[in-house]
């Protein structure tokens, strides 16, 4: 168990600084050259070093020393917070010392508000998956999940509302339109690196016949089928309630099987963004 423990510390540490490398290569081969601001304090900090030429990196990690702080005390204790000033040092130390040093890959708005935003997206939801944040708004937005269950991307992009104004004021509204791009790839990027590539469904259904469909599902699909207690609002008889989780593949395949049993069968499908156990991607300590 320690060994395990240890493992999972180390590949944590491992996604942080893979996390801080994608958010700097993001900045520094499409983001800053081109004028275009992230989320956050890290976008006050590229308005900064436009307008008196400060380090970018240097300033991003003056400016998260008092959401440090609040890390320690409300965002999961020094365990959180010790991940979160790694996070942003490493970040902060890695757009200094690559700026400059890479070429201007493109001029394009679509390509650098695009590719700026998967990067940036990219880091940001890898540090999140090794309990950490990378500062500034990413603070807010974990403190928000944590106490309200909000997607981390949802609130990074309300948030992002005030970078943009100041964006506006200092670059232009074009400028600031394109951030508006690269916000709203980075926290697609976020919640698809949190919640992972699979999509499931979760089947609701309710039969006379629901012993047949029970055993199909589990000799056919080879699905587990969970059996709750209902009770019917109208008539007031038992009514089973079958739950089952398929693959997007499978709902056509469940949708049939239901039918030959019980063409007058009531049904729910509805989309899971994960699903974790037997049959789906497994549950353990780092997911």
């Amino acid at each position: 168990m320690r060994h395990a423990r240890v493992l999972q510390v180390m590949m944590d540490y491992a996604l942080i600084a893979l996390g801080a490398t994608s958010i700097a290569l993001g900045a520094d081969l499409f983001l800053i050259p081109n004028r275009v601001v992230s989320a956050g304090l890290f976008g006050i900090a590229v308005v900064l070093h436009y307008l008196v030429g400060t380090p970018v990196g240097l300033i991003t990690l003056a400016l998260n020393v008092p959401l440090f702080l609040a890390m320690l005390r409300w965002g999961g204790g020094w365990r959180a917070g010790v991940r979160t000033v790694i996070a942003v040092a490493l970040m902060s130390f890695m757009v200094d010392a690559l700026a400059g040093r890479l070429p201007v890959i493109t001029t394009d708005p679509l390509l650098y508000t695009l590719y700026g935003g998967i990067l940036d997206g990219l880091g940001v939801g890898l540090i999140f998956r090794a309990q950490g944040t990378t500062g500034g708004i990413d603070i807010i937005a974990r403190l928000m999940q944590r106490w309200r269950g909000s997607e981390p991307g949802q609130v990074l992009m309300v948030l992002s509302g005030l970078t943009l104004a100041i964006a506006a004021i200092v670059f232009g509204v074009e400028r600031a339109l394109y951030a508006m791009i690269v916000a709203t790839v980075s926290s697609m990027m976020v919640d698809l690196v949190q919640q992972g590539l699979g999509r499931a469904k979760v089947a609701l259904i309710i039969s006379q016949q629901h012993d047949q469909i029970r055993s199909a599902i589990l000799k056919e699909l080879d699905r587990g089928v969970t059996v709750v207690p209902g009770k019917g609002g109208y008539t007031g008889l038992p009514r089973p309630v079958l739950v089952c989780a398929v693959s997007q593949s499978e709902v056509s395949v469940l949708k049939r099987l239901v039918g030959r049993y019980d063409p007058h069968a009531f049904m729910v499908i509805a989309p899971a963004q994960e699903v974790l156990g037997e049959g789906f991607r497994g549950l353990h300590p780092g997911a």
